[in-house]
């Protein structure tokens, strides 16, 4: 909202921040990852029959290799080196290659890989997953009637003060404000932007685009693709927001008795708006929140610095997780209906990384897949809000490899 959203951190993750408010939250406060015993592993299987798997474990890899060989990095009670993390990720991803059946992927982890989890009160966490996905929207480069709502870059008056410099006690903390010559003080709220000019003389407009439905989502999701009518694509990923806090405008309606809680998803919050557009300002300046974003050759990326993969990139709360992990996931994804909606869900299970994180994924009970792009990531990101499980896998890179057919 997976908040995600891209390069240095997304603004939010997917439907997370729409959803999460509502959805009954179970108790982690006390939450550790500790190590599952041999009997107790999950029956792997990948849904996907591997395809985009290694492109997912290759970006791990390089983000691994750009650390320092000798980085230690913690999977509960285990430590683990940077440079041990991408042998192992090497070694799974030669295996893979394999395509191998389901019987040589459960005696390859018996026998040369560990297994972790969240517990919490002797119990493993159940995970909430939700989703996000990058949109594609109708834009020009220029302004029109068709074409009304721009797409900002970064304004040259926002300025970002890391406090540590300051302070070391304050590492954590960036504050965003806008620089007046002797203050800063802080950025304009969406309303302001929206209603006047104050960012005429101070930044430039990346593409104009039609939907501003769309390009409200395109802000939560913090990455996307601009079409042009000349055919040109516009790529644009997240680079930095105003500072202001997050309103979720999913509670706003549900608050307010617009949407129902069992009804509350992405879809339904879009179908609202263009039934009352009369109401569309109010709702959206209820979140006073704005990103900016920065026109890019690739992408998206997630917050390693690294493409994300369609269905096999995970966001988590990178504070309490191993970032870059191997991950194996267990839930269920939405099943449409032919009309944009959902004809039923269906449980899925399949091998995951842990390659971005968001602002509204906080905890070991919250987890957000990227979907891609597309109808069908659209319809998995706009819906998707069930419980499941989630493993943090680490490969031995020293075991001696399987013989196939073996």
């Amino acid at each position: 909202m997976r908040p995600k959203m891209f390069k240095t951190v997304r603004v939010l993750s997917g439907l997370a921040a729409l959803v999460m408010f509502f959805l009954s939250v179970q108790p982690v406060f006390c939450a550790r990852i500790v190590r599952v015993s041999v009997e107790n592993y999950p029956e792997f299987a990948d849904d996907l029959a591997f395809d985009g798997l290694e492109r997912a474990i290759a970006a791990s890899i390089a983000y691994y290799k750009k650390l320092p060989a000798s980085r230690e990095i913690k999977f509960g009670p285990d430590t683990y080196t940077a440079a041990e993390l991408a042998a192992g990720l090497q070694r799974f991803r030669q295996f893979v290659k394999t395509r191998p059946a389901s019987w040589e992927i459960k005696r390859f982890f018996k026998k040369q890989a560990r297994v972790y989890v969240f517990e919490a009160q002797k119990q493993q966490v159940r995970v909430l997953f939700t989703g996000y996905y990058e949109p594609v929207l109708a834009g020009s480069p220029r302004k029109s009637e068709k074409y009304p709502y721009p797409v900002y870059a970064r304004p040259r008056d926002l300025v970002q003060v890391d406090l540590a410099d300051f302070d070391r006690q304050c590492s954590k903390n960036t504050v965003i404000g806008r620089s007046t010559g002797s203050r800063v003080v802080p950025y304009y709220d969406r309303r302001t932007i929206e209603t006047t000019d104050v960012l005429e003389a101070h930044t430039e407009v990346l593409a104009w685009v039609a939907d501003p439905v769309k390009r409200f989502f395109l802000h939560v999701q913090g990455s996307g693709r601009i079409v042009f009518e000349s055919g040109r694509i516009c790529r644009v990923n997240y680079d930095v927001t105003n500072g202001r806090p997050y309103r979720s405008i999913g509670r706003y309606l549900i608050d307010k008795g617009k949407i129902s809680r069992k009804e509350m998803s992405m879809q339904a919050i879009g179908n609202y708006i263009r039934g009352h557009p009369d109401e569309m300002q109010e709702i959206f300046f209820y979140n006073p929140r704005y990103v900016f974003f920065k026109e890019a050759q690739d992408g998206p990326f997630g917050s390693l610095g690294v493409n994300l993969t369609p269905g096999r990139s995970v966001a988590l709360d990178q504070k309490i997780t191993p970032s870059g992990a191997l991950l194996f996931v267990s839930a269920k994804k939405p099943v449409g209906d032919g009309t944009g909606g959902v004809d039923h869900w269906q449980s899925f299970s399949r091998f995951m990384c842990s390659q971005d994180t968001g602002s509204a994924i906080r905890g070991p009970g919250r987890a957000d897949i990227f979907w891609g792009s597309g109808e069908y990531a659209e319809l998995a990101a706009g819906y998707m809000k069930h419980r499941g499980r989630l493993y943090f896998l680490v490969i031995d890179p020293d075991a001696k490899p399987p013989i196939p057919g073996r």
